[in-house]
């Protein structure tokens, strides 16, 4: 990618001009860009600290996306975007990703200037002539793991389709209070979304705004005063899990929203709800092919896991 700064951008700072919305798009990935050495002003590589450097008319500005050596130390497959956040899969339809903790999926305009999964693939899909991701389906920002966005308007229908169909495969792991029993079973809820207070709720059977909130479940191991389990989706409610889990009595580790009971009287030291978007199954919208992704649970998991088997 490069740019010319024209007689209306004379005396612009550097950072601020890579940070426009037709560039790089923010002022974050500016810095990054110039940390790892992918920004050149006419053909000289400019130094981390250039972002101060006031450009005159008819500079040359390039970003080498691809420099050899500039990357982050990730794996090298699957890509890496900024951070941990890796693409599993590409192609002129779809794209999967390995999502972090922390990172929204989308922009939400009560944590303005957060940075989100859209905001990279907009700058990751610029050199393609995309416009932007469209979305599909979203996890929460601090559920880690496997989320699908469409390239294009009809492999968003068609996927969308898959999911309000509910063919869509989706599987996660999670770390909950207490020991479920019968250890495997099927949940099975009536919810509403509360927009004034942003939380899932549980509502009566018949209530006319409620929906159907349904997950298998199956408790891989018990620990202690804690279990690791699987869920399996069978509809997508936001904030399902978390919620069918707690209205049982087994709120998730780390929970902070769908908080209740002796199970928070002697919490396990976790920074987010202990939850992760493990495996995701569907069609290919354009060529019909199953698609099957599974990502390992993050660090993060791993390690708490592993302090609650020492436990046992």
């Amino acid at each position: 990618m490069d740019w010319t700064v024209t007689g209306g951008e004379a005396g612009i700072r550097l950072d601020k001009f890579l940070a426009a919305e037709d560039r790089l798009g923010s002022r974050r990935r500016a810095s990054v860009a110039l940390d790892r050495g992918k920004v050149f002003v006419n053909e000289r590589e400019a130094a981390p600290e250039a972002g101060a450097t006031r450009l005159g008319v008819g500079d040359r500005v390039r970003v080498w996306m691809d420099r050899p050596g500039s990357a982050r130390r990730t794996v090298s497959r699957p890509a890496a975007l900024d951070g941990d956040l890796r693409i599993l899969f590409e192609d002129e339809s779809l794209i999967v990703l390995d999502k972090p903790a922390g990172l929204l999926a989308v922009p939400l305009e009560r944590r303005e200037g957060a940075d989100s999964v859209v905001d990279q693939l907009v700058t990751h899909l610029r050199p393609q002539g995309k416009r932007k991701p469209l979305v599909v389906h979203r996890i929460d920002r601090d559920t880690s793991g496997l989320v699908v966005f469409a390239k294009t308007t009809a492999a968003q229908q068609a996927l969308r389709e898959q999911f309000k169909r509910h063919t869509v495969e989706r599987v996660y792991r999670a770390v909950v209070y207490g020991h479920p029993q019968p250890a495997s079973g099927t949940w099975r809820d009536r919810l509403v979304w509360d927009q004034r207070s942003l939380i899932q709720k549980e509502t009566h059977p018949r209530d006319p705004k409620g929906k159907d909130a349904v997950c298998r479940y199956e408790t891989l191991e018990t620990f202690a005063a804690t279990s690791l389990i699987e869920v399996r989706l069978e509809t997508g409610k936001r904030n399902q899990i978390r919620l069918q889990a707690r209205l049982r009595g087994h709120t998730l580790v780390g929970e902070t929203r769908y908080v209740y009971g002796p199970d928070e009287l002697r919490p396990i030291d976790f920074t987010r709800q202990a939850l992760h978007a493990f495996r995701l199954a569907f069609t290919h919208p354009a060529t019909g092919t199953p698609m099957r992704f599974e990502a390992p649970v993050p660090k993060d998991f791993a390690k708490l896991v592993a302090r609650l088997r020492s436990s046992r």
